[in-house]
């Protein structure tokens, strides 16, 4: 899932380690994360949102397929 996770720590001055203790993870998980190499959780995607005061759809992109088809 594509995302805009480092995009925002960055702007907000914030390292790894320090967004992970803000939403209660590792800095190995906001690592994964922002490398694409792992899918938040509904929760922490949230939680995400929640500590930039945005929206989800701001920070993550789904790379979805079609339905029905």
């Amino acid at each position: 899932m594509k995302n805009e996770i480092d995009t925002y720590r960055e702007r907000a001055g914030l390292s790894q380690g320090e967004l992970a203790t803000a939403v209660g993870v590792s800095r190995q998980t906001i690592n994964a994360v922002e490398r694409e190499r792992y899918d938040p959780s509904l929760a922490l995607a949230f939680k995400l949102a929640a500590y930039f005061d945005c929206r989800v759809e701001a920070l993550f992109e789904p790379d979805l397929e079609p339905v029905g088809e």
